[in-house]
């Protein structure tokens, strides 16, 4: 094992240079003060993160998908933690068929999930709905909650709950001044864990959004077929800056460990 020490390490570092490589040259490139996608070498330039804040269409879709990721993020986080408590401390007819119910999306391509909600919303005529994008996001992002609340809950003592009821304390008082405050990790891990996924989602909200409710990483689909500049590069390196900055912040309330583990 130790003689493999070395290799091993040597291939990991490799690996993580060659899934980074292609960040570090975007973010490069948003730095170049050329017209062209070209890696700054004698001097750097924000000149095309000014473009991009002067940009109404992408400054417009960044709000959009601002407010949709916060929002679907929250009522995922409605649905998940009622759902996670029912599925782990009870045991009812149906029970496993919720559990996959909620988590099926993470089975189900977003290109099949956008078709079927296009054609959804088209039958009942809501199409290009700002809400009903928000209900389409909710519905991808909370499998993500539901695990991490649900892994949460697994480890829960349950004693200090019995211990409230047994001094007379109503269940909503257990709830609120004990159960929820232990369980905040995993919801606050969670609702991030969302808000990631619905932020960055392309594929499914190609499908759904109207010219009013484009999101960010749609504007960039679309920028990217009508021309290529540094600008795009300039956007992409805020996503990545705003993601990593997200993925951080989860490591600190709840451990990207933890995220994994309960991911699998």
């Amino acid at each position: 094992m130790q003689k493999n020490g070395p290799v091993a390490l040597a291939f990991n570092c490799l690996v993580v240079a060659f899934v980074l490589a292609p960040l570090v040259v975007v973010c490069l490139v948003a730095f170049t003060p050329a017209s062209t996608l070209t890696i700054p070498t004698t001097q750097f330039s924000l000149r095309w993160f000014r473009a991009v804040f002067e940009h109404a269409d992408f400054m417009q879709s960044f709000r959009n998908s601002l407010w949709l990721a916060t929002l679907s993020a929250t009522f995922s986080v409605c649905l998940a933690v009622p759902a996670a408590i029912a599925i782990t401390r009870y045991r009812f007819i149906g029970r496993d068929l919720l559990n996959g119910l909620f988590l099926s999306p993470l089975m189900i391509p977003h290109l099949v999930l956008g078709v079927a909600l296009l054609r959804f919303f088209a039958l009942i005529g809501q199409t290009g709905s700002f809400a009903w994008l928000v209900v389409s996001h909710t519905v991808i992002v909370t499998p993500y909650v539901l695990r991490l609340v649900i892994g949460a809950l697994v480890g829960f003592d349950r004693s200090i709950e019995h211990a409230a009821l047994s001094l007379n304390a109503s269940r909503a008082t257990v709830f609120w001044r004990m159960t929820l405050p232990l369980i905040i990790p995993g919801i606050s891990g969670g609702w991030l864990l969302a808000f990631i996924n619905s932020f960055d989602e392309l594929t499914m909200s190609v499908f759904i959004t109207s010219p009013t409710t484009i999101t960010l990483p749609v504007r960039m689909y679309m920028y990217a077929t009508e021309s290529i500049d540094p600008m795009m590069a300039a956007v992409s390196a805020l996503v990545i800056a705003l993601t990593a900055l997200t993925m951080l912040l989860l490591d600190r309330v709840y451990g990207l460990d933890r995220v994994l583990v309960g991911q699998k």
